[in-house]
């Protein structure tokens, strides 16, 4: 081998060795770069609201959205996301037990309907809060067939236990025509004893002595005081909007 043949080689071995050297690099960069992003998708967090009521911009829907808005100001991405069940064509349970067969037990309801991709979303998420006014003390007809959904998956019937995909930090708001030391509400009833069991001790948040309507004169409803209502809401309605905000705040920070 001459000369000029060893330099050649030494030269192209060199620029191998380089180019080896910045790929090693690239690559390692790059796995710690995915890893990072990740690490962050992983962290991220997701909150489900669920707004049972039927009405868009009236009482419940206003909290619930002050809620959103306290998730969205803890400014730590946390995703959040409002489900409308008005919006849903869905049922209650329909016992068909698919939840309870042998060796495919679900803590997920497997009927199919509009509500399934919303219970398989909740079950991956880290928050819950769900919203209802209270007709004749109790929530909403499809926040109650939407409670049937998602609990009966996690009843278990070999031991009267309740477990649900994973546990979160709960929030129940409710917006009610009664007030607090006179109100017929049993709230969420005997599903909160199954939300307790399975996700945790929820927060409760409610509104009480809401405006039904919003000029009182159109409707039939001589048994209530307008300006009382309008009194009470002035005195009540924008600290009831904080204290949804505060717990959305909460929730996505913790």
């Amino acid at each position: 081998m001459d000369r000029r043949d060893f330099i050649n080689r030494s030269l192209l071995t060199l620029g191998f060795l380089t180019f080896g050297g910045m790929m090693k690099n690239t690559m390692m960069a790059y796995v710690m770069d995915t890893a990072s992003t990740e690490k962050t998708q992983k962290n991220m967090k997701k909150i489900i609201i669920i707004d049972g009521g039927p009405r868009r911009n009236m009482n419940t829907a206003q909290m619930l959205q002050k809620f959103a808005e306290g998730v969205k100001s803890a400014g730590n991405d946390t995703e959040v996301r409002t489900i409308r069940l008005y919006d849903l064509d869905y049922k209650g349970c329909m016992s068909c037990m698919a939840c309870k067969l042998k060796d495919r037990v679900s803590n997920v309801c497997r009927f199919k309907d509009a509500l399934t991709p919303v219970l398989e979303e909740i079950s991956q998420a880290d928050g819950l809060v769900l919203g209802s006014p209270i007709y004749f003390g109790e929530v909403t007809g499809q926040m109650r067939a939407f409670l049937e959904r998602l609990a009966f998956p996690w009843l278990s019937y070999n031991d009267y236990s309740m477990t649900a995909p994973k546990r979160m930090p709960v929030v129940l708001i409710e917006t009610m025509n009664g007030l607090p030391e006179r109100n017929n509400s049993n709230g969420f009833g005997s599903m909160e004893h199954c939300i307790t069991t399975a996700l945790g001790q929820p927060q409760h948040i409610v509104a009480y002595n809401t405006c039904q309507v919003k000029d009182y004169s159109r409707y039939e409803l001589a048994g209530f005081s307008e300006e009382a209502k309008h009194q009470w809401r002035d005195a009540h309605w924008e600290e009831d909007l904080q204290k949804a905000f505060d717990a959305g705040r909460q929730m996505a920070e913790i």
